[in-house]
This record gives C-alpha cells, structure tokens and sequence, in this order.
C-alpha cells in the first residue's frame, strides 16, 4: 500500500496542482469583472512575488551569485520581458477578450511552438525517416492546426440543458461582458502571441540559467524587473488612479493567490534540467501527460457551474491542439528511450575497452596498478 501511494503520489500532487490552477482562472476572470485592471493585476503580481523571494534569495544563496554585470542584467531584462512582463499581459487581456477554456487551451501550443522555433534555429533535429519524427512533425502540424481554428472559427454556442448555479460577472458583466467577448479574434491574437513569447523565454532561459545558477535569486530578478515593465507599461495605457486602488476585497485576493500558487510553479520550471531546448525533456513527463487535463477541467466548470458560453470552435480546436501535443510527447519521448539505449551501448562499449586495456596493461606489466599496500591480483600474470 505504501509503495503505491509512493508511486501515484506524483500522479496525485499534478492534478491537484491543477486544480488550483482551474480555480484560478475563473478567480481572475471574475476579479477582472469586477473592475481589476489586467496590466494593474500583472504589475502587482511581480512586484508581490519579489517583495517574498528576494530575502529568501538574498539569505540562501549568498555564495550561490555571480557578479552582476551590465550584459547580465540586459540579458536578465529580455527574460523578464518576454517570460513575465510582455507574455502575461498579453495572456491575462487575451482572458478578458476570451474565455478561461479558450486560453487554457491555447496555452497547450507552446510545446509545438517552441519546438518549430527550436527547428528554425537549427537546435532540435528531426528524422523523418523515423517513425517518431514523424510524430512529432504531425503533432506539431495537428496542434498548431488546432489553434488555427480555436482563433478563426468561433462557432455556435453549445446549447445549455440547465441554469448554471453560480455566476462569476459582476459589474463588469452583462452587456459589458458580452461586447468584450465579441473580439474573439482580438483576444486570440494576443492569446498566440504569449505564447510565443513563452516559447522563446523557454530556449532563452536555457542557456541563461546557466550562466545564473542561482535559480532563486534569478526568479526574484524576473519577478523584479518584470513588475517594474509592467508598472512602466500600465502607467502609460491606465492613467485613472482608481484603477490602481484594488481595496481588500476580490481583487487582492486574486493578486495574492495568484501570485503565490505561480510562484512555485515559476521555480519548478527553471529547476529542470533545459540542457535538451524543447520542452523540458528532464522535466517529470507526467508534468506534461496532465497539463490538458486543466483544459477539460476549466471547460467542464465553466460549462457547468459558472455558467460560460462553450463554443464549437473551441472544442474542435481544444480537442486538435491536445491530441498534438499528446503526439508531440510520443515522439519524444521515444527519443529520449533511443537515446538511452545508444548511450548504454556506448558506455557498455567503453566498459569493454577500459576492461581489455586494464588487462593489456597487467599482462606487459604486471605491477603497474601496484600501490604501496597491496599488489592487484593481476600481478601474479607473468609475461611469456
């Protein structure tokens, strides 16, 4: 009993952390409703998460930093631009033109979108004469394909058998609400180009971090500067004061509790191993094989209990852009198997070698491995 519970544990942790990330979304959908600006809302979410980390940061990893330099900083700059300030803004206006089961399925193409990049910059290579490759190929195309129609084909609205028992708009619903879901394709664009931008902070951050081992501390230099692009950013496009005032209702809840839920998820990703460019490859696979189960959690609750309108195209797209990235995983996932099996040849290769060597070397002399204590066995082997 102990064994399975150790075994599905990890199984069991991911679903809860997505369920949490369910919740969040309708948090945030509802907040933005209520009057929450989303740039005011990104802003305070940075500045929040480096007002925790950087003492932590400051205290652990003491010996841990290297020496601040002006390229280390831009270099520190781009990644907070394109993996906090830029991405999130993007993402959460894309929530507020959308839908939660929209961009919780759109967010399943930055695998195949990292890996089209990871191709164009000559960092990932394809067999297509392998099966596998071809897997990944028609996963990306599938996936991608998907997203394509999740941005061009709204669709009609799935009919509703019954009155959804809680409703998350507030003064931000009715026909507001209604007329900002009308720019579909408004919201889809900026959906997209997040995600882009997330795939390109993924191969970016890879070589950063290792020239930054310090993960903490790097963090807190993201959440840091990707907080002050952000206030930069929404003090030219929001300049009602009010907008600024969230009170301690709703709206600082949903900063706080986004703010700390993200945080781990944000040091999770940059304490993998991003040696192999493409998503992760060190990363726990069951990270990936459970990441579009939040896409059909967020679409049964909105469906069901909030009351959200699901349409066709989200569907046909959510169900593409899923059964891509399942396709991508396969294939490499399968690459990391052959790769494997290659590297234990070539170690049981060089395990040979080494061993005739050490023989070679005992036969022509035989105290060669001799130390002042104890004579190997070989040595009793006399040359002819």
């Amino acid at each position: 009993m102990a064994l399975m519970m150790m075994r599905y544990m990890p199984h069991a942790l991911m679903i809860l952390a997505q369920v949490f990330f369910t919740l969040l979304y309708f948090i945030t959908e509802a907040a933005f409703n209520r009057g929450l600006n989303p740039y005011v809302y990104v802003t305070y979410r940075y500045l929040l998460a480096a007002c925790i980390l950087c003492p932590f940061a400051y205290f652990y990893e003491k010996t841990l930093r290297p020496k601040m330099t002006l390229m280390l900083f831009l270099e520190i700059f781009v990644l907070s631009l394109l993996g906090g300030s830029l991405t999130l803004n993007m993402y959460f206006s894309s929530l507020k033109y959308t839908s939660p089961t929209f961009v919780t399925s759109m967010i399943n193409t930055v695998a195949s979108i990292t890996f089209v990049i990871a191709i164009v910059l000559r960092m990932e290579i394809v067999d297509v004469k392998t099966l596998r490759g071809l897997a990944k190929i028609a996963g990306t195309m599938v996936s991608l394909a998907g997203a394509t129609t999740m941005s061009l084909y709204r669709g009609a609205a799935v009919k509703r058998l019954w009155r959804a028992p809680i409703h998350i708009h507030g003064t931000g619903g009715g026909v507001d609400h209604v007329v900002a879901h009308e720019s579909w394709v408004k919201g889809s664009l900026l959906a997209l180009a997040s995600c882009i931008c997330w795939s390109i902070w993924i191969i970016l951050q890879a070589s950063s971090i290792k020239r930054y081992p310090a993960k903490l501390s790097l963090t807190a230099w993201m959440s840091m500067v990707g907080g002050l692009q952000s206030a930069v950013f929404a003090a030219f496009v929001q300049r009602n004061v009010e907008d600024w005032l969230v009170g301690f209702g709703l709206n600082f809840w949903c900063i706080v509790y986004t703010t700390c839920f993200n945080l781990g998820n944000r040091l999770q990703w940059l304490d993998c191993d991003h040696s192999a460019v493409v998503q992760q490859e060190e990363r726990p696979r069951v990270c990936d094989h459970v990441q579009p189960l939040l896409t059909v959690m967020v679409a049964i609750l909105a469906y069901v209990v909030f009351g959200e309108n699901l349409y066709a195209g989200s569907v046909i797209g959510g169900v593409l852009v899923i059964l891509g990235l399942y396709l991508l995983r396969w294939g490499k996932d399968k690459d990391q198997e052959q790769q494997h099996i290659s590297e234990g040849k070539d170690q049981h290769g060089s395990d040979e070698m080494d061993y005739c060597e050490k023989q070679s070397t005992a036969v022509s002399d035989p105290f060669a491995a001799r130390d002042d204590n104890k004579a190997p066995e070989t040595a009793t082997i006399k040359p002819n």
